[in-house]
């Protein structure tokens, strides 16, 4: 049996694999030379940049690739799009570099609505209706939140594309929940993710989220499926914390980019909507500082300047202590004698009274009594004098601080661009008269210039010291004489005098030969 086995193998025949490749094409060609495939359009992305277009066509059950020619294309009487069921007309081939088939187009008819597209239609119909896209429902993305929370593929770029944009703009902390964006678990998946993040508390061990960012590249419509499920739709529209929708390219839809808070074109694109930029908030901040300082200056400078006038009306020093001055000059001179009178007297007293120790224990004890009293004022006088300074301290204080500051630079600011706008308009309105004055000007002198008359043939006639000649009895012969024309000047010798003088023009050549009158020009 085994010798038999090894006759029937030496006897097959032997094909290379580009002789089977060809083999199939051949049938396959010849058996569906021409043939019509209704179909549901998948992952088509616009015509190739050399021109074809590729895509699929797909039932419930299979799916065939599709080729259209870049001259087929521009035949088409309508642009194929993602999910469109179409009827195309062509032949099916092989590709022998993949051992697959496919269909060449020649012409495509649309069929209707897909039923990818019809479902996820309904599923927008029925959610609109219920409100969850309506914008009053959508929050507020917090301006500069502390922390992000991330639902995306941990190994993809779009993580690493997110966190790169988010430490260039503004470092802060991100939590990433790892989950698969492609397949028959993502939707299952980003909703647990999503409701994992509100379970979080602000003061557990892991801080929830200020901001929820849901990512994923661009696909066709079967890799971001996932994200148009129902259920998902509902977990992102509940969420207490505000979600941004980061699936696939800007030309991509899905369902959770009806329900979320804000639609990012693409993943860096939501990493840019998320935090600010921290150099321009700093810059911003600095700016507010030093005008803030500034305006505080300016302040201190203007009631510096008012306690200095309000000073200059008060007396002067000398005018305030003149009148004590004098009455301490007059206590002064009396003190003197008073001394030696109460001193004689202090004397006579203590040599009429003998002192003894209880009287000793007497003064003293009304000495300590009036000093205990003088204390009791003092320090009564010293709190006092405190609380009075504290409470002026407090209402300058309340003077200085920064609102009434800001309300009062605002309104010089307000005040100061409208005397900048009406001194702009009055300087614009004053040109205007001064440019129709001078255009008037000219027009004047145009008209009223000997220049216009001499334009139109006439000549004027001067003297050597450049004197307007008007009558013909002012010439004497041989005079010489300039002619002003419209164009320029000649010089030129009046032959007479008289009613009607004779002109000749000064030529030297002419001019020396005998009995030749010479001309005028």
């Amino acid at each position: 049996m085994s010798e038999t086995a090894s006759e029937s193998r030496s006897n097959a025949t032997e094909y290379t694999v580009s002789e089977i490749s060809g083999a199939l094409k051949r049938t396959v060609e010849d058996a569906f030379g021409n043939v019509r495939v209704r179909g549901e359009i998948s992952g088509y992305r616009g015509p190739h940049s050399s021109g074809h277009a590729y895509f699929a066509l797909k039932d419930d059950r299979a799916r065939i690739d599709a080729v259209v020619w870049k001259t087929t294309m521009a035949r088409l009487k309508f642009r194929p799009e993602e999910g469109m069921e179409v009827i195309a007309s062509g032949r099916l081939t092989t590709y022998p570099g993949k051992s697959n088939y496919q269909i060449v187009i020649d012409n495509l008819e649309p069929a209707g609505a897909g039923a990818l597209m019809a479902l996820l239609e309904e599923r927008k119909r029925r959610l609109q209706a219920e409100g969850l896209f309506d914008a009053g429902r959508k929050r507020r993305l917090p301006f500069m939140p502390r922390v992000i929370g991330v639902v995306t593929s941990p190994t993809g770029s779009v993580i690493r594309d997110i966190i790169h944009r988010i430490k260039d703009r503004f470092p802060l902390h991100v939590l990433v929940w790892p989950v698969r964006v492609q397949g028959e678990t993502t939707a299952r998946e980003v909703t647990a993710a999503v409701n994992g993040f509100n379970a979080l508390t602000w003061d557990g061990p892991i801080r929830q989220p200020d901001l929820l960012i849901v990512a994923r590249g661009g696909g066709s419509l079967e890799d971001l499926w996932g994200f148009n499920d129902e259920g998902l739709a509902r977990a992102v529209a509940a969420s207490g914390i505000p979600v941004i929708s980061a699936v696939g390219h800007e030309t991509d839809t899905t369902l959770i980019d009806f329900v979320a808070d804000m639609r990012a074109p693409t993943p860096t694109g939501a990493a840019e909507i998320a935090v600010p930029v921290r150099a321009d908030l700093e810059a911003t901040l600095a700016s507010l500082g030093a005008r803030l300082n500034a305006c505080a200056s300016r302040h201190l400078d203007r009631k510096r300047q008012a306690v200095r006038a309000a000073a200059r009306a008060l007396p002067s020093p000398d005018q305030l202590l003149a009148l004590p001055r004098r009455r301490f000059d007059d206590a002064t001179s009396r003190l003197g004698r008073g001394l030696t009178v109460n001193i004689e007297r202090k004397r006579a007293t203590l040599e009429r009274q003998r002192l003894t120790p209880a009287t000793l224990s007497r003064r003293l004890n009304e000495a300590r009594t009036l000093t205990g009293r003088d204390i009791a004022r003092a320090r009564a006088a010293f709190f006092a004098i405190v609380r009075e300074r504290r409470a002026r301290f407090q209402r300058t204080s309340t003077r200085l601080s920064p609102a009434p500051i800001v309300r009062r630079q605002k309104l010089q600011a307000d005040t100061l661009t409208g005397l900048s706008r009406r001194q702009d308009q009055a300087l614009a309105r004053r040109l205007d008269r001064l440019r129709a004055a001078l255009t008037q000007a000219e027009r004047l002198l145009s008209t009223l210039s000997h220049k216009a008359v001499l334009a139109r043939g006439f000549a004027l006639v001067k003297d050597a010291d450049g004197t307007v000649i008007k009558r013909a009895a002012e010439l004497a012969p041989g005079a010489a004489l300039q002619l002003e024309f419209a164009d320029g000047s000649a010089d030129a010798i009046a032959t007479s005098g008289g009613a009607r003088p004779k002109l000749a023009a000064k030529s030297p050549a002419k001019a020396k030969e005998p009995g030749n009158q010479g001309s005028l020009f």
